[in-house]
Order: C-alpha cells, then sequence, then structure tokens
C-alpha cells in the first residue's frame, strides 16, 4: 500500500463522505417533522408539541456529539467503525417509526415530561444513531489521509444541506404529496440506504493508510494547543442564542396561523441555512457585513413587535425570520471564525450542540412555566446583542457618558407608566414611534460608535421594557399560560367589555357595562362569534326549531364558556376542552359570567376531544359543534375525514355538525365541506360580515353538515346559507394527509378577488 492515497481514491472518499453526511442529515431533519406529525393528535395540535419535540432533538443530537467525541478517542480505528454500524443496525430493527405501544393517550398533566418519554422510546434510538453520524464521519474523513482533511468543516456545510433541503421539501413537496404512511417507508427505505454508505466509508477508514491523518496535517494545526474554557464557554453562548430563538420565534409566527409542519420548517430551515453559509471556505454572504447590520435586525424586531403586524401575515412571516435570519448568521458566524484545528473537532461539535441544547431548554421548556407571557423572544433578543465580538469604541471620550444618559432615559420614559395622571398619554399614543426610536439608538450605536456590546444589549433592554410597560391593547391586561399557549384578558378602556384572546385572535367576549355605563344585568348576552345572529347562532335555532324539543349539545372549546348562555332550559350541553387553565379562566367570575349564570354546575371534559369525544355513546347528539381553534392556529386533527367519521358516529338520527372555521390566514370552508363529502353528508356553507365589530360582533365563516336538507331545518332554504360541494380538485384531509400550504394559497387568492 503507498503512503499517500491515490488521486482517483481521493475523489471517490470525498465523493462517498459527502453523499453520507448528506443523506444522513436529510433523514435527521425530515423526520423532526414527520414524527412530530404523528403526535401532534395526542395533543390538541399545540405548537408547544414542536417546541418541545426541539427540545427533544436538540438534547440527542448533543447525546450523539457526546458518543461520537468519546468514540474517537479510541487509538484502534476498527473499534469506531465496529461500534457505529452495530448501533445502525440496531437502530434499523425499530422502523418503521411508530408511537411507541403504552403511550397513547397522555396525562392530564406534565405534558412536557410525557412528549419527551414519548420521543424518547418511539424514535429515540434511531435519532441518536444520526445524530451521531456528523462529527463522526467528519473524525474519519480527517483520519483518510484526504488533502482537505486538515480543515473538514466544509463537510459540516454538506450536512446543512441536506438537513435544509430535507425541510424545505417537507411542507412543499413530501406533506402535500404523500401521507405519513408512505412518508415513513420512503424515510425507513433511505435509512438502509445510509447504512451502506457508512459501511463504505469505515471500510474506506480501515483501507487507508495507519499514518495517513498526519501525512497532511499543518505544523499549526497538529501543534495548536486545546481551546480554553473560556473559550468553549463563549462557543456554548453563540451556540445557544440562535437555538433558543428559533423557538420563540417559531412559537410566535405558528401561534397565529396554524400549528403545522409548514411554519414550523421554514424558521428551522432558515438556521440550517445560516450554518451551511458560514462554514464555507468563501462565504457568500461575509461575516462583517453581517455584523454591520445584525444591531439593525434587533432594532426590527423591537419595531414588529411595537407594531404587531396580525392582520398582514407577510409581515409576521416575513420581518421576524428575516430578522431571526441576520442575527443567527451573526451568531453563528462567529463560531465558525473561532472554529479550532481540526484535531479538536468532535469537542468544538459537543459544545456547539450542548449550546443548542441550553437554549432549546430555557425557550420550550423554561420560559412556558416560568412566565406567563412569551417573554423568552424578547429576553433571547436582548441576549444577541451580547453575541457580537469584543471592539474598540469610536470616540471613547464622549461614550462614556452614554451610561448616564441611557439611564436618563429610560426613568423618563419608564416612570409615566406606573403614573395614573394624563400627562404622559402622548407615550401611549406614540408608543410605536418611543420603542421604535429605543431600538433604533442601539442600531445607531453599534454602526457609528461601535460601542460595546453591553451598551448595546442595555439599550435593547430598555426598549424590551416599554413595550411591556406600554402594551398595544388599549385597556387593562392579564395573562394566564400553559402548554397550550398564553390567554390574555383584556378589560377594555372604560371597563365595557372583557374580553378573551390566544396569540392575537379574539376568542370570546362580554359586555360588562351598558354604553351609559351601567352594569349590565341578568343573562349576559353571547356575542363575539356566537351573537344569536351570526352563523353557529343560526344554526343552533335551525336544528333546535327542526327538532321542537330540547337539544342534545356537544361543544368541542369552550373559550369564555359564551356558548353556556345559547343553552335553553331542559337542555343537555357538554363541553370537551384540552387546556385546564381556559376551564379555571372561564370560571372565574372576575373575568367572564357566561358559565357562573348560565351553568354553575358544568364540568367539562378535559383532554384533547379526538380521544374523549371518541369515548361518547354513538347516535346521542342533536348538534355537534367544533370550536376548538386555539388563535388563528388550527388542531389539523380535528378537521380531517377520520375526525368527521367520529362526529357523524356520534349523531342522532337527524342531527348535525357546525364547524367554526373563520381565519385569517387559511381557507379551511372547502376543506370540511370535503371531509363532509367523504363520509356522505351535505354542507352548507355560512361567511357573512356582521358589520357591528365595534360592538365585538363579529363575522364568522362557518359550515354546517348533515346526513339531508331536512336535518339543517330553515338553514337549507337561507340565502345566506350555501349548499356546496366538494371540489374535485381539492385532495381531502386525512390524518395521514394534509395541505396547510394549499390552505394559505387559498385564502391569499380569495383576498385578492
Amino acid at each position: 500500500m503507498t503512503s499517500e492515497p491515490s488521486a482517483s481514491r481521493n475523489r471517490l472518499v470525498l465523493v462517498v463522505y459527502t453523499a453520507a453526511i448528506f443523506v444522513s442529515a436529510l433523514l435527521l431533519f425530515s423526520v423532526q417533522p414527520l414524527f412530530t406529525k404523528m403526535v401532534l393528535p395526542r395533543l390538541g395540535g399545540s405548537p408547544a408539541v414542536w417546541s418541545v419535540a426541539m427540545v427533544f432533538f436538540q438534547s440527542l443530537l448533543l447525546g450523539g456529539y457526546a458518543y461520537a467525541h468519546f468514540l474517537m478517542q479510541a487509538r484502534n480505528r476498527t473499534i469506531p467503525v465496529a461500534v457505529h454500524l452495530v448501533l445502525l443496525a440496531a437502530a434499523m430493527l425499530t422502523l418503521p417509526l411508530s408511537i411507541a405501544s403504552g403511550w397513547g393517550d397522555p396525562p392530564t398533566s406534565g405534558y412536557a415530561l410525557w412528549l419527551l418519554g414519548l420521543f424518547a422510546v418511539s424514535i429515540g434510538l434511531p435519532f441518536f444513531a444520526l445524530a451521531a453520524n456528523n462529527p463522526l464521519l467528519q473524525a474519519w474523513f480527517v483520519r483518510t489521509g484526504h488533502p482537505n482533511g486538515p480543515d473538514p468543516y466544509f463537510l459540516y456545510a454538506s450536512s446543512n444541506v441536506g438537513s435544509f433541503l430535507a425541510l424545505l421539501s417537507y411542507p412543499v413537496l413530501l406533506e402535500p404529496m404523500f401521507t405519513l404512511r408512505m412518508q415513513n417507508l420512503i424515510w425507513t427505505g433511505v435509512y438502509g440506504l445510509l447504512v451502506v454508505l457508512i459501511a463504505t466509508c469505515g471500510v474506506l477508514l480501515l483501507r487507508s493508510p495507519a499514518k495517513a491523518a498526519q501525512l497532511n496535517m499543518s505544523a499549526a494545526d497538529s501543534d495548536a494547543p486545546a481551546p480554553s474554557w473560556l473559550l468553549r464557554a463563549r462557543w456554548i453562548f453563540l451556540a445557544a442564542v440562535p437555538s433558543g430563538l428559533l423557538i420563540a420565534v417559531t412559537a410566535h409566527i405558528s401561534t397565529d396561523v396554524a400549528a403545522a409542519p409548514l411554519l414550523w420548517v421554514l424558521p428551522l430551515s432558515l438556521y440550517l441555512l445560516t450554518w451551511v453559509l458560514v462554514f464555507q471556505s468563501r462565504p457568500l454572504l461575509p461575516h462583517k457585513w453581517m455584523l454591520l447590520v445584525q444591531p439593525l435586525a434587533i432594532a426590527g424586531v423591537v419595531v414588529l413587535l411595537a407594531v404587531g403586524g396580525e392582520q398582514n401575515l407577510l409581515l409576521t412571516l416575513g420581518g421576524h425570520q428575516l430578522c431571526f435570519f441576520v442575527i443567527a448568521m451573526a451568531c453563528h458566524g462567529e463560531l465558525a471564525r473561532t472554529r479550532p484545528a481540526a484535531k479538536y473537532l468532535t469537542g468544538f461539535y459537543v459544545a456547539l450542540s450542548f449550546g443548542g441544547m441550553v437554549g432549546g431548554l430555557f425557550a420550550g421548556l423554561i420560559a412556558p412555566f416560568t412566565f406567563s407571557w412569551v417573554a423568552e423572544y424578547p429576553i433571547l433578543l436582548a441576549l444577541a446583542a451580547l453575541c457580537r465580538p469584543a471592539g474598540g469604541e469610536r470616540l471613547p471620550r464622549w461614550s462614556q457618558w452614554y451610561w448616564p444618559f441611557l439611564a436618563a432615559l429610560a426613568l423618563a420614559l419608564i416612570a409615566p407608566a406606573w403614573s395614573t395622571g394624563k400627562t404622559f398619554n402622548w407615550l401611549d399614543t406614540n408608543r410605536v414611534w418611543v420603542i421604535g426610536g429605543v431600538g433604533g439608538l442601539s442600531a445607531l450605536l453599534a454602526l457609528a460608535l461601535n460601542a460595546s456590546r453591553w451598551k448595546i444589549f442595555a439599550t435593547v433592554v430598555v426598549a424590551l421594557v416599554l413595550l411591556r410597560a406600554y402594551p398595544s391593547d388599549d385597556g387593562r391586561v392579564e395573562t394566564v399560560r400553559s402548554f397550550f399557549g398564553v390567554h390574555k384578558i383584556l378589560v377594555t378602556s372604560n371597563g365595557q367589555y372583557h374580553v378573551l384572546m390566544h396569540g392575537t385572535t379574539i376568542h370570546g367576549a362580554e359586555k360588562f357595562k351598558n354604553d351609559d355605563g351601567t352594569p349590565v344585568t341578568g343573562q349576559p348576552e353571547p356575542i363575539t362569534y356566537y351573537h344569536k345572529d351570526g352563523g353557529i347562532g343560526q344554526a343552533i335555532t335551525a336544528i333546535r326549531e327542526r327538532k321542537g324539543a330540547p337539544l342534545r349539545v356537544a361543544v368541542i372549546g369552550l373559550g369564555s364558556g359564551t356558548l353556556a348562555c345559547a343553552a335553553e332550559p331542559g337542555e343537555e350541553w357538554k363541553f370537551f376542552e384540552i387546556d385546564q387553565t381556559m376551564v379555571d379562566t372561564a370560571r372565574d367570575p372576575k373575568y367572564f359570567t357566561y358559565i357562573q349564570v348560565c351553568e354553575p354546575n358544568l364540568e367539562p371534559v378535559i383532554g384533547d376531544a379526538r380521544l374523549t369525544f371518541a369515548r361518547e355513546p354513538d347516535g346521542v347528539y342533536d348538534l355537534i359543534i367544533v370550536d376548538a381553534y386555539s388563535s388563528d392556529a388550527i388542531p389539523i386533527h380535528l378537521a380531517t375525514e377520520e375526525a368527521m367519521e367520529i362526529y357523524k358516529s356520534k349523531l342522532a338520527p337527524q342531527g348535525a355538525v357546525v364547524m367554526h372555521v373563520s381565519n385569517r390566514h387559511l381557507e379551511l370552508s372547502s376543506v370540511v365541506v370535503g371531509i363532509a363529502d367523504a363520509n356522505d353528508l351535505k354542507s352548507w356553507v355560512y361567511s357573512e360580515d356582521s358589520g357591528r365589530d365595534n360592538e365585538y360582533i363579529f363575522s364568522t365563516s362557518v359550515v354546517v353538515s348533515a346526513r339531508e336538507e331536512t336535518d339543517v331545518g330553515k338553514l337549507a332554504s337561507s340565502d345566506q346559507w350555501a349548499l356546496t360541494e366538494a371540489a374535485d380538485n381539492q385532495r381531502v384531509w386525512t390524518d395521514d394527509y394534509s395541505n396547510v400550504l394549499g390552505a394559505v394559497w387559498r385564502r391569499l387568492r380569495k383576498g385578492e378577488e
């Protein structure tokens, strides 16, 4: 055997190793949306499922990197190859992917720990094996004697290209084209191909000269000192901030659209793209450019949070993600700039994955249980300023006066928030300009004065405190947070209305004072989407008149408890709700009185409705109302052919299903018509503008489905209700298939008409 590998063998080594790392990353990151979508129906489609899933994936990634690090300490090259191939083969025996037996129903509390356990026993072994591949194969590549061995970080870029393509292709190609079962089978087949590729990598390593790794190792690399613990801590911090921001941004945007892989993979794809770009030998976006733009991105998020943007899907999705991309590029660029010599490669990756896990734990598990509002996003945004490198300030003589200036500015702007007088009303009316101005000041500091990162950090903190001190809501706000999201209870400035909000969407309201300021007495009137003249109110009245006797009704989703006051004496109404904090809020008379006045003995069934409602007796309900959407996010598993099959089985002989599908970002009426048609049900669509939004009486989109026209009474002949056929060119949503991207596209097209 020659001392130096031939050119043809070098090409073979490069192709096989690049292909193995690429395919491994493809599998590693396609399994995340694939398996999380399988789990979603167990917990109501909550966006928090994705956050906990990310914590699991990041934790196991750390385990895989640590395993690779310790495995490569072995002096005998055969040991790492043999051990890893055995691990891959053992993981192959657990495929295809499935939810482990005994994990069917979630507990009534401790959802996050239950989810972590479910992920661990269901896909822990194959994911762990995949997680180890990237650092392990790079370490093997160094030891093959390939000319590029001294700097193998370009393979990390190849890995992230695979990850990026996997995530981008999932919502665009895999989700719309294949069922979950077919996706699973494809994934299993590609995993088998990967085992063959890695075995080939092992053979190429073992056939390399024993001293191949040292053949072209530069003296600087071979003699490079070990990274200091301070530098390792810096790596962990630089990895933790964008990792936490990833979860925070994802939660922010998915709360108001849909708990679906489409919106999860967009930020994660950008996150992975940053890794691809920063580890190129000649970065497409130079690091110094990203450091210049990063303060503008931080200020941009401050402005976006101040403005809101909930009415504009492009602003919500595009603005936050663009700023996140720039911030992540700056952080990851610092990691690439300070990366160690190849001999310390696996330790570097352990630090990166540990930082990723820390950021994920904070944003995905710690923050939701610590704060009653989404505090993790602004906290991580401020910490991003500390990711900047240290540098000499311009005009140091003047910059020393910045601290007293900032303290005076903070005092002048924040103190009035605790004042009961009207002297500083201009701060409320000009809050966006004031907050945006302070955020812009942080960017100006960085660009004009090259100010220290601590001054930029402190300025951003002041801007974010102003966001909290001067909320956009006109009135008093209290927040309640659970695994299923953050609920806001807004009391309008004149105390006339109490409003329940999830994200930026109103889920119920109650009128407490009349227009003349006197208290409302008697039974509270259902308003918002549930007014008697709206779609849901009309449907209840029509079914009641058609039956001519007291109704038996099932309601999926409690909200503020408004529909409790839609019941009439003698009727039996049963509510199904997944979130206990929602029940506690609706029961509290300081927030809402619907339940206290109309149904004081109401005991909702707690749990995901797909599981709890399926246990109800068949053929008993005259009316089933599905109103379980959190914010504008939709639990997709409640809008599938199989879900409608459950609803139909629970209907009395002339019963009807009412589905509330009002949504700013997705067109769902045709989805419901399709799943009803697949179950041999006819559907009538109602979509009317009430013109009374100032009275908290909103326009609604509602679909009523029943076996026959006579079952829906006068709705069948109403001009406001359109008998609608299922679209021939639109695939029916099932537990195996959904297409959120198509629903977004139809909504956008409808808005243009």
